[in-house]
């Protein structure tokens, strides 16, 4: 069972996590290019980065569910690491649903465009957003570290 709960866990976070870091990565350059262009076709690729967003976070609640019950079936769940894991992917969630996925639907005027409608841009709206991407995105880089080096594993991997 332990088997089948790492396999989940490691999908749901390249299935989810990926997906949601490159679009919110994305989603600052992409508006400003909508906003320069005013092109329908340019804000509806905005629009759809956004969903994109909104959406993986919402399957990527699987990660951790998944990652708590592989911890705790391997009887590593108080472990340092494991932790300190948990603490980081608490953090990066509270930026995305904080911070990100708000940032983004400001842009897009508080809900989806439609067809003629603009994106309220300002420079330091959308580099604010990249910096809380930037930093959401360090964070699942040091979940992943601490996910394979594992500090004070006893498994010798």
């Amino acid at each position: 069972m332990t088997k089948i709960l790492l396999a989940s866990h490691v999908l749901a976070a390249i299935i989810a996590v990926g997906p949601v870091t490159v679009a919110a990565s994305m989603f600052p350059a992409a508006a400003r290019h909508a906003a320069d262009s005013g092109s329908d076709r340019d804000r509806a690729v905005v629009a759809a980065l956004h969903r994109i967003c909104r959406v993986y976070a919402g399957i990527g609640i699987a990660v951790p569910a998944c990652g708590l019950a592989t911890a705790s079936s391997l009887g590593v769940l108080g472990d340092a690491w494991v932790l300190a894991s948990i603490a980081l992917t608490a953090a990066a969630a509270a930026m995305l649903g904080l911070l990100i996925l708000p940032g983004q639907l400001a842009v897009l005027g508080g809900e989806m465009p439609t067809a003629g409608a603009g994106l309220r841009i300002e420079k330091q709206v959308t580099t604010r957003l990249a910096c809380y991407t930037g930093v959401f995105n360090l964070l699942w880089v040091a979940v992943t570290v601490l996910m394979i080096v594992r500090p004070g594993s006893t498994t010798g991997a």
